[in-house]
């Protein structure tokens, strides 16, 4: 619909009395209600007191819609009709905030910005009416889709020799209780020495159930390779381990077992046995380990005979990187590589303090994680060298890693 030549002097008019930014917000909602009006002309077959043979129905009047966008929000006029309805293609029903708003609260949210802090920016990109808790919620619904597809995606592009498994945990609201859910995380390693996220999960971690359900999930949908599995000793989870990855050995974290032991003895002694323990994982290769762990369980149980239990009790599963490339050691004994993901989501989840349910969890949990396995995919940066992945290609590990699950027919110790 073309604007009459008053119509046109008004406008310049309005504009010149303007500043810059009112004068975008004026000049975009005339341009949008006269796209809205020519569309309405269209669907009626008539423009306003135009007579003719292919016009079906007749304006009744207008209803208001505001639209809020980034030039602030603009005051709509939507056609009604005497017979049938009419809603312009270029708005969407039930959303009031344009799609330039609509990517900025989603990012915002990802970012870990508080429902509170974003109706602040929406207020601040010109938008004066703001917007409610519950629509923030409602539009970073629609991150979902994108979420689902990442973790859904198929696996089986590439074998994945080392998984890491771990957890961090946040606030939910569960049956009008608040109680403490796990965002459970795998990555990978791949054989080229690149990582990938593989999953995530929200749920009790303490749960062989869930743990086994989440491990099968990432099966099906290709994960295949696996050689050596880190994670925690959580008892649903290796009970999980040994279920669904067979044939993989397992390594219990030697992070998260220094803290078992330390929980176990004085704390003026805990900076002597740390410092024991750890000369267990600084030999040069297999058969030194083990042999070191022997001693180091017989030199400080003299003093602490639960050490002593818990080192012989756990020696397969700590050791159990040394069946691997020496140059691998460092990144395979513990979760660490997993630290950085935890810290990103719990960073973000604290903004939020408690989520009103898990799904609002996963949703932020996997948007961050997305945007972290993307990173990895641009770099070209390896996390493992191309030259140590082929050792472990070939065979060239300090030993066949069967030799030490011989014990994987029985239940682990969990200290």
């Amino acid at each position: 619909m073309a604007l009459s030549q008053s119509d046109l002097t008004e406008l310049l008019e309005s504009l010149r009395a303007a500043d810059s930014v009112e004068m975008v917000r004026r000049a975009l909602q005339r341009m949008l209600q006269e796209l809205i009006e020519a569309e309405a002309t269209t669907v009626i077959g008539a423009a306003p007191y135009q007579r003719s043979p292919e016009r079906t129905t007749q304006r009744n009047g207008h209803r208001e819609r505001l639209l809020t966008s980034t030039a602030g929000d603009l005051e709509l006029q939507i056609p009604k009709l005497r017979s049938g309805s009419f809603f312009p293609s270029l708005l969407e029903r039930r959303r009031r905030v344009d799609r330039a708003l609509f990517a900025v609260i989603m990012e915002a949210y990802v970012h870990g910005v508080s429902t509170r802090a974003v109706d602040d920016l929406v207020k601040a990109l010109g938008a004066d009416s703001g917007i409610s808790k519950s629509e923030v919620s409602r539009i970073c619904q629609g991150l979902d889709v994108e979420i689902t597809a990442f973790k859904d995606r198929p696996l089986d592009h590439i074998a994945f020799p080392y998984v890491f498994l771990d957890a961090t945990y946040c606030k939910v609201r569960v049956n009008h209780q608040i109680v403490s859910q796990a965002v459970v995380i795998a990555t990978a390693i791949t054989t080229d020495g690149h990582r990938e996220v593989l999953g995530l999960a929200v749920g009790d971690s303490e749960d062989k159930a869930f743990w086994t359900e989440f491990l099968r999930s990432l099966r099906a949908r290709g994960l295949s390779g696996v050689r050596l599995v880190i994670s925690d000793a959580h008892t649903g989870l290796v009970a999980a381990i040994r279920t669904v990855m067979l044939g993989a050995a397992w390594q219990r974290c030697r992070v998260h077992f220094m803290r078992n032991v330390l929980a176990k003895i004085p704390k003026g002694s805990g900076e002597m046995v740390a410092a024991t323990i750890r000369t267990i994982f600084a030999q040069a290769d297999a058969e030194a380990v083990r042999a070191q762990l022997h001693t180091v369980a017989d030199m400080l149980g003299r003093q602490f005979p639960q050490v002593k239990d818990m080192l012989l009790k756990a020696a397969d599963d700590i050791t159990a990187f040394a069946a691997f490339p020496v140059a691998h050691w460092k990144k395979i004994w513990s979760t660490n590589p997993l630290e950085r993901l935890n810290r990103e989501v719990k960073r973000r989840a604290d903004v939020v303090q408690v989520f009103p349910n898990a799904p609002a969890l996963e949703r932020l949990a996997g948007a961050v994680l997305a945007e972290l396995h993307d990173e990895w995919q641009v770099t070209d940066r390896r996390y493992l060298s191309e030259t140590s992945m082929a050792d472990l290609h070939t065979g060239s590990a300090a030993r066949d890693p069967a030799e030490l699950t011989t014990h994987s027919e029985s239940q682990p110790s969990i200290t």
